[in-house]
């Protein structure tokens, strides 16, 4: 009796998982109306205020909970620095709404090109809405996606849809909506 209360404690014990950090890129899809009012927050709080905006989050175990909590409403994955650097280079805004372009960067940052920061980037160096990079917009908003989105914006990406995490489909998303 004794040895079985011991291997059910062993067995119960959950081993502890290191949680990688990795560069997501979040595009909020859906809407607000009928949204619980925490789900909101939680978008405010990612700075996803409106249809289309997209934002890059080094992703940790807390933003992940985040992202998870939104998944409704979002979609989400690891985005690769081919389209990092593309999405810099197109939808990056600097103060006064104007594009983010070589001469802006090398004036406001340490960075002679986009390809350079977008490296940092992708690599962990530096975070997108960090002191360094102050003057430069941390949301970039989208065109709505060439040719729609894959099939409904209210299921999944695993039945069908474009909601949650649809891992490095997001590429393809971002390329469409750019």
């Amino acid at each position: 009796m004794v040895m079985a209360e011991n291997l059910s404690k062993k067995s119960l014990k959950l081993k502890h998982v290191e949680f990688v950090p990795k560069l997501y890129f979040a595009i909020r899809i859906r809407g607000a109306p009928g949204m619980n009012q925490k789900i909101g927050d939680t978008l405010k709080m990612l700075r996803m205020h409106k249809l289309n905006h997209g934002v890059l989050l080094w992703v940790d175990k807390p933003t992940y909970g985040m992202l998870q909590k939104c998944k409704d409403y979002i979609a989400f994955g690891e985005i690769d620095e081919k389209t990092l650097v593309r999405l810099i280079r197109v939808r990056g805004k600097i103060e006064g709404n104007k594009p983010l372009t070589d001469e802006d960067l090398k004036n406001l940052t340490k960075y002679k090109n986009i390809k350079e920061l977008a490296k940092d980037l992708y690599n962990g160096k530096i975070k997108y809405n960090s002191k360094f990079l102050y003057k430069v917009k941390p949301v970039f908003r989208l065109h709505p996606p060439i040719k729609g989105h894959r099939g409904t914006i209210k299921k999944h990406y695993k039945e069908g849809g474009t909601l949650g995490y649809v891992n490095i489909f997001i590429n393809e998303l971002i390329h469409k909506m750019i």
